[in-house]
């Protein structure tokens, strides 16, 4: 141990980007958590001064770091790792992050997608540990997802594998930024929830009222989740096809805060399969999934197992 107040261990970093705020967390060898730090992600700063924020906590904490995980909004450039142009980052575009912050803390960084690393974790040691082929969803206010096999991330060649929000479900024509006009995301995720009943009740509408009227017996958002849940089944059922998963795990706060619902769409989904036996499992990490994915990511670019 270097010094009477290193601790002892390498430690891993585990970083998480969000158009609101950053984070990270130093992780332990047993994956647990010791540390957080969380700031708002200024817009006028760009990426390189809000890192810094980060890396200047991460110095002032008296560790030896092995590696640095990153959790990013996509689209990534995963063999540069580089952020491309997300929509809900400011003054972030081609940024080479884990070449950044590899060079400001002297260890190797990697990044890969904030959903693909949600799955990872819960893949090797959360809700599917113990399963080969593991399907991630994540159903908030979009829709995400990963797939991981035999413990490892699939990330295809341009990291879009398992990117269901884009899997169409529709002919609907509306869609917005990269999305598909009839995709999943457009028309079960969140804000499609949102859209969907704003334009219904003719006023501002958010998922969690659509889910408190329909608690309450309201028809219109009995209608609303009706169709929604239905497009979400279908989009269950090409990931079945796709993929064929040991599990899927569900993860997001609508997902995870309304599990009615997602029975629902299992049970419609059935109807598409050849053969409807579902195993479904729920995120034991829930927000901090991406956290965890990420300091599995960091042990990953150190060489280090689990």
């Amino acid at each position: 141990m270097e010094g009477s107040r290193r601790r002892s261990g390498m430690k891993r970093i585990a970083v998480d980007i969000g158009g609101t705020s950053l984070r990270t967390a130093v992780f332990d060898e047993e994956m647990k958590i010791l540390d957080v730090f969380k700031v708002p992600n200024d817009r006028t700063l760009g990426a390189a001064g809000n890192l810094d924020k980060l890396v200047g906590f991460l110095k002032s904490r008296d560790y030896e770091y092995c590696g640095v995980g990153i959790a990013s909004p996509g689209p990534l450039d995963l063999k540069r790792g580089m952020i491309l142009n997300p929509p809900n980052l400011f003054g972030w575009d081609n940024f080479p992050v884990a070449d950044f912050l590899a060079e400001r803390m002297g260890v190797p960084a990697a990044v890969n997608n904030d959903g693909n690393l949600a799955g990872l974790a819960e893949a090797r040691i959360g809700a599917g540990k113990g399963y080969d082929s593991v399907v991630f969803l994540g159903m908030s206010t979009g829709m995400g997802g990963s797939f991981v096999y035999k413990g490892e991330l699939i990330n295809g060649a341009h990291c879009n594998t398992a990117e269901f929000y884009n899997v169409i479900v529709s002919d609907d024509p509306y869609h917005h930024g990269s999305a598909n006009p009839g995709s999943l995301n457009e028309l079960a995720g969140g804000a499609a929830m949102e859209r969907i009943a704003t334009e219904r009740f003719g006023r501002q509408m958010f998922a969690k009222d659509l889910f408190a009227l329909y608690d309450e017996g309201n028809e219109d958002a009995a209608d609303i989740l009706e169709k929604t849940s239905e497009m979400l089944a279908r989009g269950i059922a090409n990931i079945y096809y796709m993929i064929d998963p040991d599990v899927y795990i569900i993860g997001g706060s609508i997902g995870l805060h309304n599990r009615w619902y997602v029975a629902k769409a299992l049970e419609k989904a059935k109807r598409y399969m050849v053969m409807p036996d579902i195993n479904v499992a729920w995120s034991v990490f829930g927000d901090d999934a991406g956290l965890y994915g990420a300091a599995l990511l960091a042990g990953d670019a150190a060489g280090l197992k689990g």
